[in-house]
């Protein structure tokens, strides 16, 4: 409605122009071989020039004199006065000039209203097939809408059969690449698993707890004590050879040298004492003997371990 309004007012300002700029009186087109040219209508006429003359005037005043007020500048008359006289109705009767103007007058604003009516039935055709139209193309949209919806549906629905398919077929190629690998697998690893047994049991991965602690710490304390024992032997046996021999060069040493005649006298009354003690000696000799027999006997023996 504000639409039809402003459009409605729209025209109305057109028409009242137009019809204004036809009511107002123009100057008449010139007729053919003449020109319009301005001209001045003023009561008082002017020589128009492209140079302004300039005149210079000098004067001398009186000191403090009043000046006078400045004449109004009246231009002097050129040319000729012309008139003519006209006599009353000889240009317009407004009983006769004003019949075709009201005439157009009220022909324009009939036809403009004629034109107005043609134009609201118009715009009310329009409405209508404009209205019809928006429901057609409602109605057509919204089935469009629907199959377009059925279609998306029936693609969605297509695109998750085809994944499915896609995922079981998947599936079943996965299954059975598993199936394979593991049949591969168990012929592969049927004699892997004694054999690494094996291996590490040879490596010695695999080992007896009671035999390892004997062989790292019971075998090893054994031997040390025996070395202990077996230089506590060899020690004594030194020991004892170097007594031995310590006392066999004191009775060599005593033996080699003659005693003095007292001390023979003192023997040879002492007989049975002189006697007993080279049975001694040699029985110490004869104990001797076997102690170094047994000493040279053991020292290989204690090399070898």
């Amino acid at each position: 409605l504000e639409a039809k309004k402003q459009r409605r007012a729209q025209k109305h300002s057109l028409t009242r122009r137009l019809t204004q700029e036809q009511i107002q009186p123009g100057t008449p087109e010139p007729v053919e071989g003449r020109v319009h040219v301005h001209v001045q209508t003023e009561l008082y006429l002017e020589e128009i020039s492209d140079r302004i003359i300039e005149v210079d005037v000098e004067c001398q005043t009186d000191e403090f004199l009043d000046r006078p007020p400045t004449p109004l500048f009246i231009p002097a008359k050129s040319g000729q006065d012309v008139a003519t006289q006209i006599e009353k109705g000889e240009l317009f009767d407004f009983d006769i000039e004003v019949k075709p103007i009201l005439e157009v007058l009220v022909g324009k604003t009939v036809e403009q209203a004629l034109l107005e009516v043609m134009e609201e039935e118009e715009l009310s055709q329009l409405w209508a097939h404009q209205r019809a139209f928006a429901e057609l193309r409602n109605a057509e949209f919204a089935e469009l809408q629907r199959l377009e919806e059925q279609d998306r549906r029936i693609r969605e629905e297509k695109e998750r059969r085809r994944l499915e398919h896609l995922e079981k077929l998947r599936k079943q190629k996965e299954t059975a690449e598993k199936i394979a690998a593991r049949a591969f697998a168990q012929r592969y690893l049927a004699d892997l698993i004694p054999s690494v047994f094996n291996n590490l049991h040879d490596s010695g991965f695999f080992y007896d707890p009671i035999e390892r602690d004997i062989e790292t710490e019971f075998l090893p304390w054994l031997m040390s004590e025996v070395e202990e024992e077996l230089q506590k032997k060899v020690l004594g046996r030194m020991m004892l050879d170097s007594l031995i021999r310590m006392v066999v060069e004191k009775r060599l040493d005593e033996f080699s040298h003659p005693p003095p005649p007292a001390q023979t006298r003192a023997h040879a009354e002492e007989p049975r004492t002189t006697d007993a003690a080279p049975e001694m000696s040699g029985e110490e000799d004869a104990a001797d003997q076997p102690v170094a027999e047994k000493e040279e006997t053991d020292q290989p023996v204690a090399e070898e371990e």
